[in-house]
């Protein structure tokens, strides 16, 4: 038997025109702490020492500038933009070898890091969907 859903059922669980992935995990706090905790986990996880190996130490301003690409990636305010224009994290990451390894070490960090930032799973599971597409388009070889 099907229910009806009442006006009383939360009907932001995912993110709509109005209410953006970045209100719903909890604006810059949230975001914020998504990005440090992505760089920790890098900075001390045996599955990652490789991505970790080709990052510039002290990973202070690559938090920063990570935080303020998810800023706007998450439907905030437009942080990397303002700073440095358009991402084009395709032609930024050329440069670099980015391999399958490489992006599914990046991916291991990201995954461990929703989980433990991220509480709504539906927002959750969107975003890791989201952005692992992305990372899969940064590999290079």
């Amino acid at each position: 038997m099907f229910s009806k859903k009442t006006s009383n059922q939360d009907n932001t669980a995912h993110p709509t025109f109005g209410q953006t992935p970045y209100q719903l995990m909890g604006g810059e706090t949230a975001v914020r702490a998504l990005a440090n905790r992505f760089y920790d986990i890098m900075a001390t996880a045996p599955e990652a020492k490789e991505l970790y190996a080709i990052h510039p130490l002290p990973l202070d301003g690559i938090r920063q500038k990570f935080f303020e690409f998810l800023s706007g990636w998450l439907g905030g305010p437009a942080l990397f933009e303002q700073k440095y224009g358009h991402p084009r994290l395709r032609a930024r990451h050329l440069p670099f070898t980015v391999n399958q390894q490489l992006r599914d070490q990046w991916m291991f960090c990201m995954e461990q890091a929703l989980d433990e930032v991220v509480e709504n799973k539906m927002l959750r599971d969107g975003i890791r969907q989201s952005i692992g597409q992305l990372a899969s388009h940064m590999i290079n070889c």
